[in-house]
């Protein structure tokens, strides 16, 4: 053991943590009652300084995308992390903090004891938190994780907001997890395509001819890009943005100078507006909506990225297209009213639709999603996360296509497939990226009686709040990082507006 003396007790905040140094390791100090704590200093999801994040009700919350960790042992408690902090050992000598330069041993891989196998269907937020959080939480029996597609899961919230801007390299997109991770946690990958699913009996079928029996399984497929169902839809440089793939595709097929057409208004539509703007194409966006994001943020913030958008060069067009015009590639978008946009590639953004072909014995929504009980259970043996899941948020069903969502309502499943009774108890909560900004929403929306901005939305730092009834119902910011950290944990509570208001303002 090797301390270090890296701060005084008297300097750690009661609110708050405390960066400190070890070399060229980052440690963060917190107080929990009157005892210290050192944690790894950044977000192992994707390194966000922790010191700037919110401490409530025991937890702390990571500023950028609302991973949440026990104060009191560093436990991950939601996603997107999927690993506690690594907790390092200190010592205060007449209030002089010291700090071991090297953190505790992490716990082991759960012993080979269970005779169960654990089927996962789908690789990607959703599956490979399940698994993590099945490790985690002590099984040890057989984890099986199936998916269509080759390599480790990875984070596909990059594609549409670095990837194809030319930021972050296709082959550069961070995986979930390493290769070592499933190794030691004896995790078994295998590639292949579910092609039927028989509940009642507890086996499913695989593309490669295997038949695997289950004695419990999580269905984590996600969703399947909408196709247009336009003459010369099928035309080459008509893409759309699921995968690396795609990613990968669109980049080799776009060039700057060139000019493409972006037919939809959803996130993933603008988001990759925005990213082949900055590759240098000329990009016009057919959108269904007068305003971006209206019913999600409000007409004030779809004004506002709107705004954005087109200060960097986007022209935004509300239209319905009618056909795709070209010969051996994409040459032009035409639109219902007549009018003509050149093009030499199209990306369309109009949504998904749950990936639940396979599963035709299965009782389905008008949406071919999953209804789920609030504990992500399907029926007996059998449990859904993710953009397949309709599941009940405030006793309403709902289908909502977060990320973070998916793996929140994984490690639910996860627990309550080992017995546990677990239900989503947390604020729904995504981010989206435009031209350099971050937005962060918090919550669900779907009626508001009033809305109140603290700062400018056209002119950021804000923050935005959306109340019912003299209820906070949601909130949206940006540049607001430590305030939504700390909304994130006390919306999990009913929020007075004014309470909210008195809080945000301090």
């Amino acid at each position: 053991m090797t301390l270090h003396r890296v701060a005084r007790f008297a300097d750690v905040p009661e609110n708050r943590g405390l960066e400190v140094k070890i070399e060229d390791s980052k440690i963060l100090l917190l107080k929990v009652g009157d005892q210290l704590r050192a944690y790894q200093g950044e977000c192992p999801h994707a390194g966000a300084p922790l010191a700037e994040g919110a401490l409530c009700h025991g937890r702390l919350t990571c500023p950028w995308h609302k991973a949440q960790f026990r104060i009191e042992d560093g436990g991950l408690c939601e996603p997107p992390a999927l690993d506690s902090l690594k907790r390092y050992p200190l010592e205060v000598r007449d209030g002089e903090v010291w700090v071991d330069d090297q953190p505790l041993a992490d716990a082991h891989t759960p012993p080979a004891d269970d005779e169960r196998t654990f089927v996962i269907i789908g690789a990607g937020a959703a599956g490979t938190a399940a698994a993590a959080a099945l490790r985690e939480k002590g099984f040890g029996g057989r984890v099986l994780l199936i998916d269509r597609e080759t390599g480790a899961g990875y984070d596909r919230t990059v594609l549409s907001k670095f990837v194809i801007s030319g930021e972050t390299p296709p082959d550069d997109v961070p995986p979930l997890r390493d290769e070592d991770f499933y190794k030691e946690q004896r995790i078994e990958r295998i590639t292949a395509e579910v092609t039927s699913l028989d509940a009642e009996n507890q086996t499913l079928q695989l593309s490669d001819g295997q038949s695997l029996d289950y004695d419990a399984a999580l269905l984590a497929t996600g969703g399947t890009p909408k196709p247009l169902a336009l003459p010369g839809a099928d035309l080459p440089h008509v893409f759309v943005l699921r995968s690396r793939d795609h990613a990968r595709q669109i980049l080799e097929g776009a060039k700057p100078g060139q000019r493409a057409v972006i037919i939809g208004d959803s996130f993933i539509a603008m988001e990759s507006a925005s990213s082949l703007r900055q590759y240098g194409l000329d990009v016009t966006v057919l959108a269904r909506q007068p305003v971006p994001f209206a019913r999600q943020f409000g007409e004030t913030v779809g004004k506002a990225i709107l705004a954005l958008h087109q200060a960097n060069g986007v022209v935004y067009i509300q239209g319905e297209a009618s056909q795709i015009e070209g010969t051996d590639k994409v040459e032009a978008v035409h639109l219902d009213n007549g009018k003509r946009l050149p093009a030499d590639l199209v990306l369309v953004g109009i949504g998904v639709s749950p990936a639940t072909k396979a599963f035709t014995d299965l009782p389905k929504e008008k949406d071919h999603s999953l209804r789920v009980d609030g504990g992500m259970r399907v029926t007996d043996g059998l449990w859904a996360a993710g953009d397949i899941a309709t599941f009940p948020l405030n006793g309403q069903p709902l289908r909502i296509e977060h990320w973070r969502l998916a793996q929140q309502q994984a490690r639910i499943a996860a627990a309550n497939m080992l017995g546990g009774d677990e239900h989503y108890l947390d604020v729904p909560y995504f981010w989206t990226w435009h031209f350099g900004k971050n937005y962060d929403y918090l919550g669900y929306a779907q009626a508001w009686d009033e809305v109140e901005f603290k700062g400018d939305p056209f002119n950021p730092p804000f923050i935005g709040l959306f109340g019912k009834n003299g209820v906070v119902t949601a909130a949206v910011a940006c540049d607001e990082e430590q305030t939504m950290a700390m909304l994130a944990e006390r919306m999990k509570q009913p929020l007075p507006v004014d309470e909210a208001w008195r809080l945000i303002r301090g």
